[in-house]
Protein backbone atom coordinates (compact mmCIF):
# COMPACT_ATOMS: atom_id res chain seq x y z
CA UNK A 1 0.00 0.00 0.00
CA UNK A 2 1.64 3.43 -0.88
CA UNK A 3 1.71 6.16 1.54
CA UNK A 4 -0.89 8.42 0.54
CA UNK A 5 -3.08 5.72 0.12
CA UNK A 6 -2.30 3.94 4.07
CA UNK A 7 -2.74 7.61 5.32
CA UNK A 8 -6.10 7.64 3.60
CA UNK A 9 -7.00 4.34 5.01
CA UNK A 10 -5.74 4.97 8.70
CA UNK A 11 -7.72 8.05 8.73
CA UNK A 12 -11.16 6.14 7.27
CA UNK A 13 -10.41 3.85 10.08
CA UNK A 14 -10.35 5.86 12.60
CA UNK A 15 -13.39 8.29 11.58
CA UNK A 16 -15.23 5.06 11.14
CA UNK A 17 -14.40 4.07 14.42
CA UNK A 18 -15.62 7.42 15.71
CA UNK A 19 -18.79 7.66 13.81
CA UNK A 20 -20.11 3.93 14.77
CA UNK A 21 -19.11 5.00 18.83
CA UNK A 22 -21.51 8.29 18.81
CA UNK A 23 -24.33 6.71 17.05
CA UNK A 24 -24.67 3.59 18.77
CA UNK A 25 -23.79 5.64 21.77
CA UNK A 26 -20.89 3.08 22.84
CA UNK A 27 -19.38 3.27 26.32
CA UNK A 28 -16.70 1.54 28.63
CA UNK A 29 -15.35 -0.30 25.66
CA UNK A 30 -11.68 -0.23 27.36
CA UNK A 31 -13.14 -2.51 29.76
CA UNK A 32 -14.34 -5.33 27.99
CA UNK A 33 -12.33 -8.60 28.07
CA UNK A 34 -12.79 -8.95 24.67
CA UNK A 35 -11.32 -5.24 24.00
CA UNK A 36 -8.23 -6.15 26.51
CA UNK A 37 -7.51 -9.60 24.73
CA UNK A 38 -7.64 -7.66 20.74
CA UNK A 39 -5.36 -4.69 21.94
CA UNK A 40 -2.94 -7.18 23.15
CA UNK A 41 -2.93 -9.35 20.32
CA UNK A 42 -2.48 -6.29 17.95
CA UNK A 43 0.39 -5.62 19.84
CA UNK A 44 1.78 -8.51 19.86
CA UNK A 45 1.29 -8.68 15.91
CA UNK A 46 3.40 -5.51 15.28
CA UNK A 47 6.37 -6.57 18.07
CA UNK A 48 6.40 -10.41 15.34
CA UNK A 49 6.68 -7.15 12.13
CA UNK A 50 9.23 -5.13 14.16
CA UNK A 51 12.04 -7.93 15.09
CA UNK A 52 11.62 -10.21 12.09
CA UNK A 53 13.75 -7.43 10.21
CA UNK A 54 16.59 -7.88 13.20
CA UNK A 55 19.92 -9.68 12.72
CA UNK A 56 21.28 -11.43 15.56
CA UNK A 57 24.63 -10.97 13.18
CA UNK A 58 24.44 -7.47 12.95
CA UNK A 59 23.84 -6.77 16.65
CA UNK A 60 26.82 -8.42 17.42
CA UNK A 61 28.57 -6.84 14.93
CA UNK A 62 27.51 -3.76 16.06
CA UNK A 63 26.60 -3.82 19.42
CA UNK A 64 27.87 -0.42 20.28
CA UNK A 65 25.47 1.28 18.23
CA UNK A 66 22.58 -1.22 19.39
CA UNK A 67 23.58 0.15 23.17
CA UNK A 68 23.40 3.45 21.77
CA UNK A 69 19.84 2.56 20.55
CA UNK A 70 18.13 0.77 22.91
CA UNK A 71 19.78 3.38 26.37
CA UNK A 72 19.89 6.69 24.74
CA UNK A 73 17.30 6.56 21.61
CA UNK A 74 14.28 4.93 23.45
CA UNK A 75 14.62 4.55 27.05
CA UNK A 76 16.23 7.87 27.81
CA UNK A 77 13.96 9.46 25.04
CA UNK A 78 10.57 8.41 27.48
CA UNK A 79 12.33 9.38 30.61
CA UNK A 80 12.92 12.64 28.87
CA UNK A 81 9.55 13.10 27.55
CA UNK A 82 8.02 11.92 30.57
CA UNK A 83 9.81 14.48 32.72
CA UNK A 84 8.25 17.52 30.51
CA UNK A 85 4.84 16.02 31.00
CA UNK A 86 5.03 15.84 34.70
CA UNK A 87 7.20 19.13 34.75
CA UNK A 88 3.85 20.50 32.81
CA UNK A 89 0.78 18.82 34.73
CA UNK A 90 2.29 17.82 38.13
CA UNK A 91 0.04 14.10 37.49
CA UNK A 92 1.74 11.22 37.95
CA UNK A 93 -0.52 9.64 35.55
CA UNK A 94 1.19 11.26 32.35
CA UNK A 95 4.35 9.37 33.09
CA UNK A 96 3.24 6.74 30.95
CA UNK A 97 2.66 9.31 28.12
CA UNK A 98 6.13 9.24 27.39
CA UNK A 99 6.76 5.68 26.74
CA UNK A 100 3.92 5.55 24.47
CA UNK A 101 5.08 8.13 21.72
CA UNK A 102 8.73 7.17 22.44
CA UNK A 103 9.52 4.93 19.33
CA UNK A 104 9.79 5.52 15.56
CA UNK A 105 7.26 4.57 13.35
CA UNK A 106 8.64 2.36 10.66
CA UNK A 107 7.20 4.25 7.89
CA UNK A 108 9.71 7.12 9.06
CA UNK A 109 12.59 4.82 7.99
CA UNK A 110 11.17 3.75 4.58
CA UNK A 111 10.52 7.78 4.26
CA UNK A 112 13.81 8.62 5.10
CA UNK A 113 16.06 5.82 4.07
CA UNK A 114 15.91 6.91 0.82
CA UNK A 115 19.53 6.59 -1.03
CA UNK A 116 18.86 10.60 -2.12
CA UNK A 117 18.46 11.68 1.69
CA UNK A 118 20.88 9.81 3.85
CA UNK A 119 23.72 8.07 3.38
CA UNK A 120 24.21 4.33 4.05
CA UNK A 121 26.00 4.94 7.50
CA UNK A 122 22.74 7.34 8.45
CA UNK A 123 20.48 4.39 7.02
CA UNK A 124 21.92 2.05 9.00
CA UNK A 125 21.59 3.76 12.45
CA UNK A 126 18.07 4.87 11.63
CA UNK A 127 17.21 1.21 10.73
CA UNK A 128 19.18 -0.06 14.05
CA UNK A 129 17.63 2.11 15.93
CA UNK A 130 13.51 1.79 14.81
CA UNK A 131 14.39 -1.98 15.13
CA UNK A 132 14.42 -2.55 18.44
CA UNK A 133 12.39 0.57 20.20
CA UNK A 134 9.43 -1.24 19.53
CA UNK A 135 10.36 -4.56 22.42
CA UNK A 136 12.13 -2.27 24.34
CA UNK A 137 8.98 0.58 24.57
CA UNK A 138 6.59 -2.27 25.18
CA UNK A 139 8.75 -3.38 28.45
CA UNK A 140 9.05 0.15 29.55
CA UNK A 141 5.23 0.66 29.43
CA UNK A 142 5.38 -2.09 32.06
CA UNK A 143 7.59 -0.71 34.18
CA UNK A 144 6.45 3.07 33.90
CA UNK A 145 2.41 1.73 34.49
CA UNK A 146 3.82 0.58 38.05
CA UNK A 147 5.24 3.58 38.88
CA UNK A 148 2.39 5.90 37.61
CA UNK A 149 -0.01 3.61 39.27
CA UNK A 150 1.98 3.60 43.09
CA UNK A 151 2.90 7.40 42.69
CA UNK A 152 -1.34 7.62 41.93
CA UNK A 153 -2.17 5.27 45.17
CA UNK A 154 -4.07 2.96 43.30
CA UNK A 155 -2.66 0.06 44.83
CA UNK A 156 -5.77 -2.66 43.86
CA UNK A 157 -4.88 -1.62 40.13
CA UNK A 158 -2.14 -3.89 38.81
CA UNK A 159 0.00 -2.79 35.40
CA UNK A 160 0.27 -4.16 32.37
CA UNK A 161 1.86 -7.54 32.46
CA UNK A 162 2.49 -7.57 36.65
CA UNK A 163 0.86 -10.16 38.46
CA UNK A 164 0.54 -7.89 41.31
CA UNK A 165 2.30 -4.74 42.79
CA UNK A 166 4.90 -6.69 45.18
CA UNK A 167 9.04 -6.48 44.14
CA UNK A 168 8.40 -11.25 43.96
CA UNK A 169 6.17 -10.44 41.12
CA UNK A 170 7.81 -8.15 38.71
CA UNK A 171 11.05 -11.19 39.37
CA UNK A 172 8.18 -13.50 38.55
CA UNK A 173 6.65 -12.05 36.00
CA UNK A 174 10.07 -11.57 33.88
CA UNK A 175 10.77 -15.34 34.59
CA UNK A 176 7.70 -15.93 33.17
CA UNK A 177 8.41 -14.39 29.68
CA UNK A 178 12.07 -15.67 30.09
CA UNK A 179 10.24 -19.23 30.44
CA UNK A 180 8.02 -18.26 27.24
CA UNK A 181 11.06 -17.67 25.03
CA UNK A 182 12.21 -20.49 25.91
CA UNK A 183 9.45 -23.10 24.97
CA UNK A 184 8.80 -21.02 21.82
CA UNK A 185 13.26 -21.92 21.02
CA UNK A 186 12.36 -25.17 21.55
CA UNK A 187 9.87 -25.69 19.41
CA UNK A 188 11.98 -23.54 16.71
CA UNK A 189 14.71 -25.90 16.86
CA UNK A 190 12.03 -29.20 17.19
CA UNK A 191 11.00 -27.56 13.68
CA UNK A 192 14.61 -26.56 12.18
CA UNK A 193 15.04 -30.96 13.13
CA UNK A 194 12.28 -32.09 11.46
CA UNK A 195 13.25 -30.49 8.17
CA UNK A 196 12.26 -27.07 8.18
CA UNK A 197 16.05 -25.96 7.99
CA UNK A 198 17.25 -24.46 4.88
CA UNK A 199 18.65 -26.93 2.20
CA UNK A 200 17.66 -29.43 4.94
CA UNK A 201 16.69 -33.21 2.53
CA UNK A 202 13.16 -32.94 2.46
CA UNK A 203 10.43 -33.66 -0.12
CA UNK A 204 8.35 -30.67 -0.84
CA UNK A 205 5.54 -31.61 0.58
CA UNK A 206 6.72 -32.45 3.58
CA UNK A 207 8.23 -28.78 3.66
CA UNK A 208 4.91 -27.26 3.01
CA UNK A 209 3.45 -29.12 6.11
CA UNK A 210 6.50 -27.64 8.32
CA UNK A 211 6.43 -24.37 6.94
CA UNK A 212 2.25 -24.46 7.20
CA UNK A 213 2.78 -25.80 11.08
CA UNK A 214 5.37 -23.05 11.93
CA UNK A 215 2.74 -20.81 10.90
CA UNK A 216 0.29 -22.03 13.15
CA UNK A 217 2.70 -22.51 16.09
CA UNK A 218 3.47 -18.62 15.57
CA UNK A 219 -0.10 -17.69 15.53
CA UNK A 220 -0.55 -19.67 18.88
CA UNK A 221 2.66 -18.30 20.53
CA UNK A 222 0.83 -14.70 19.56
CA UNK A 223 -2.15 -15.65 21.13
CA UNK A 224 -0.75 -17.13 23.99
CA UNK A 225 1.58 -14.16 24.70
CA UNK A 226 -1.15 -11.89 24.13
CA UNK A 227 -3.42 -13.32 26.88
CA UNK A 228 -0.87 -13.61 29.44
CA UNK A 229 1.06 -9.99 27.79
CA UNK A 230 4.16 -11.73 27.71
CA UNK A 231 4.95 -9.01 25.50
CA UNK A 232 8.84 -9.21 26.37
CA UNK A 233 9.32 -13.30 25.64
CA UNK A 234 7.17 -12.79 22.54
CA UNK A 235 9.59 -10.06 21.32
CA UNK A 236 12.75 -11.83 21.93
CA UNK A 237 10.78 -15.33 20.57
CA UNK A 238 10.20 -12.97 17.32
CA UNK A 239 14.57 -12.40 17.22
CA UNK A 240 14.58 -16.76 15.62
CA UNK A 241 11.14 -17.63 15.37
CA UNK A 242 10.73 -16.94 11.43
CA UNK A 243 8.95 -19.29 9.45
CA UNK A 244 9.14 -18.11 5.82
CA UNK A 245 5.72 -15.42 5.26
CA UNK A 246 6.33 -13.85 2.35
CA UNK A 247 4.30 -10.47 2.37
CA UNK A 248 1.72 -11.70 4.75
CA UNK A 249 3.57 -9.25 7.69
CA UNK A 250 3.44 -6.59 5.70
CA UNK A 251 0.06 -7.04 5.35
CA UNK A 252 -1.06 -8.41 8.67
CA UNK A 253 1.19 -5.04 10.44
CA UNK A 254 -1.29 -3.25 7.84
CA UNK A 255 -4.00 -4.78 8.92
CA UNK A 256 -3.28 -4.52 12.71
CA UNK A 257 -2.71 -0.64 11.82
CA UNK A 258 -5.80 -0.07 10.58
CA UNK A 259 -8.05 -2.03 13.30
CA UNK A 260 -6.12 -0.48 15.76
CA UNK A 261 -6.84 2.83 14.61
CA UNK A 262 -10.94 2.06 14.07
CA UNK A 263 -10.57 0.78 18.25
CA UNK A 264 -8.94 4.37 18.82
CA UNK A 265 -11.75 6.31 16.63
CA UNK A 266 -14.58 4.41 18.97
CA UNK A 267 -12.68 5.67 22.27
CA UNK A 268 -12.36 9.23 20.86
CA UNK A 269 -15.55 9.68 21.64
CA UNK A 270 -15.35 10.65 25.16
CA UNK A 271 -13.39 13.69 23.77
CA UNK A 272 -9.51 14.48 23.16
CA UNK A 273 -7.14 16.87 25.40
CA UNK A 274 -5.55 19.30 23.22
CA UNK A 275 -3.13 20.79 25.35
CA UNK A 276 -1.96 17.70 27.06
CA UNK A 277 -1.59 16.51 23.08
CA UNK A 278 0.48 19.12 22.05
CA UNK A 279 2.39 19.31 25.02
CA UNK A 280 3.26 15.85 24.69
CA UNK A 281 4.00 15.90 20.58
CA UNK A 282 5.92 18.53 20.72
CA UNK A 283 7.71 17.38 23.75
CA UNK A 284 8.76 13.57 21.53
CA UNK A 285 9.76 15.24 18.90
CA UNK A 286 12.15 17.79 20.97
CA UNK A 287 13.60 14.67 22.44
CA UNK A 288 14.27 12.82 19.49
CA UNK A 289 16.27 15.86 18.57
CA UNK A 290 18.20 15.44 21.58
CA UNK A 291 19.44 12.41 21.81
CA UNK A 292 19.65 12.25 17.96
CA UNK A 293 22.59 13.98 19.07
CA UNK A 294 25.08 11.28 20.28
CA UNK A 295 23.73 8.53 17.47
CA UNK A 296 24.23 11.13 14.67
CA UNK A 297 27.91 12.06 15.96
CA UNK A 298 30.47 12.00 12.85
CA UNK A 299 27.60 11.83 10.50
CA UNK A 300 27.29 14.46 7.33
CA UNK A 301 25.41 17.37 8.37
CA UNK A 302 22.28 16.75 5.94
CA UNK A 303 22.61 12.81 7.58
CA UNK A 304 22.22 14.50 11.37
CA UNK A 305 19.64 17.23 10.06
CA UNK A 306 17.09 14.04 8.87
CA UNK A 307 17.41 11.95 12.18
CA UNK A 308 17.14 15.19 14.09
CA UNK A 309 13.63 15.68 12.99
CA UNK A 310 12.97 11.76 12.40
CA UNK A 311 10.16 11.11 15.18
CA UNK A 312 7.18 10.04 13.96
CA UNK A 313 4.40 7.29 15.92
CA UNK A 314 2.03 5.29 14.08
CA UNK A 315 1.21 1.11 14.83
CA UNK A 316 3.15 0.55 18.51
CA UNK A 317 1.82 4.67 20.10
CA UNK A 318 -2.01 4.08 18.82
CA UNK A 319 -1.89 0.32 20.33
CA UNK A 320 0.31 1.24 23.28
CA UNK A 321 -2.72 3.78 24.28
CA UNK A 322 -5.59 1.22 23.16
CA UNK A 323 -3.67 -1.08 26.32
CA UNK A 324 -3.13 1.73 28.59
CA UNK A 325 -6.47 3.41 28.48
CA UNK A 326 -8.09 0.67 30.94
CA UNK A 327 -5.63 1.62 33.42
CA UNK A 328 -5.12 5.69 33.10
CA UNK A 329 -8.57 7.17 31.20
CA UNK A 330 -7.60 9.71 29.24
CA UNK A 331 -4.84 8.15 27.52
CA UNK A 332 -6.75 7.81 23.93
CA UNK A 333 -7.41 11.33 23.60
CA UNK A 334 -3.86 12.42 24.60
CA UNK A 335 -1.79 10.44 22.51
CA UNK A 336 -3.98 10.67 19.26
CA UNK A 337 -3.57 14.19 19.47
CA UNK A 338 0.19 14.03 20.42
CA UNK A 339 0.50 11.35 16.96
CA UNK A 340 -1.01 14.33 14.84
CA UNK A 341 1.19 16.81 16.37
CA UNK A 342 4.35 14.79 15.25
CA UNK A 343 3.47 13.38 12.09
CA UNK A 344 2.75 16.79 11.33
CA UNK A 345 6.04 18.21 12.62
CA UNK A 346 7.85 15.53 10.87
CA UNK A 347 6.16 16.01 7.29
CA UNK A 348 6.85 19.66 7.63
CA UNK A 349 10.46 19.18 8.50
CA UNK A 350 11.49 16.69 6.07
CA UNK A 351 9.32 18.97 3.43
CA UNK A 352 11.79 21.97 4.53
CA UNK A 353 14.60 19.77 4.42
CA UNK A 354 14.14 18.48 1.28
CA UNK A 355 13.98 22.21 -0.77
CA UNK A 356 16.87 22.82 1.29
CA UNK A 357 19.56 20.19 0.79
CA UNK A 358 21.46 20.48 -1.96
CA UNK A 359 22.47 17.91 -4.58
CA UNK A 360 24.46 14.96 -3.67
CA UNK A 361 24.98 16.56 -0.01
CA UNK A 362 25.19 12.57 1.62
CA UNK A 363 28.52 11.18 2.20
CA UNK A 364 29.41 7.36 1.69
CA UNK A 365 31.15 5.82 4.65
CA UNK A 366 34.65 4.60 5.04
CA UNK A 367 34.61 0.72 4.27
CA UNK A 368 36.29 -0.39 7.60
CA UNK A 369 33.12 2.56 9.31
CA UNK A 370 32.38 0.58 12.36
CA UNK A 371 28.29 1.82 12.23
CA UNK A 372 27.81 1.08 8.77
CA UNK A 373 25.55 -2.00 8.34
CA UNK A 374 26.30 -5.01 5.33
CA UNK A 375 23.92 -3.54 2.19
CA UNK A 376 20.73 -5.48 2.22
CA UNK A 377 18.69 -7.35 -0.19
CA UNK A 378 15.39 -8.53 -0.16
CA UNK A 379 14.19 -11.68 0.17
CA UNK A 380 10.68 -12.38 -1.17
CA UNK A 381 9.89 -15.96 0.03
CA UNK A 382 10.80 -14.74 3.77
CA UNK A 383 9.76 -11.17 3.51
CA UNK A 384 12.50 -9.97 5.45
CA UNK A 385 16.25 -8.49 4.85
CA UNK A 386 19.38 -10.66 3.98
CA UNK A 387 23.18 -9.62 4.12
CA UNK A 388 24.42 -9.66 0.80
CA UNK A 389 26.89 -12.12 0.26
Amino acid sequence: MKPLARSAAVVAAGLSGLLLAWAGHVRGLEESPTYLLLAAVLLGVGLIGSTRDLSLADVRAHLSTVLLAVTVGVVLKAALIAAVMYLAFRDPTVLVLGVAVAQIDPLAVAAMSRPDRTSPRARAILSVWASFDDPVTVLLTIYFSAVALELRGDVATTAPGMLGNDPLDLVLGFALNLAFAAVAWLLWRLLLAAGLRPGAPVSARRLAVLRWTAVGVLIVLVLVAAGQFLMLGLALAGLFFRPRLGPVVGRSTEAAYLVATFLLGMLLVRGVHLVEGVVLGLAAVAAHMLVSLPLSRNLPSADRRYLAWGQQNGLTAVILALVLERNFPGTVGVVATAIVVINVVHALATAVLDRARPAGDTEEPAPTDPVALPRMRADPAAGSLEPER
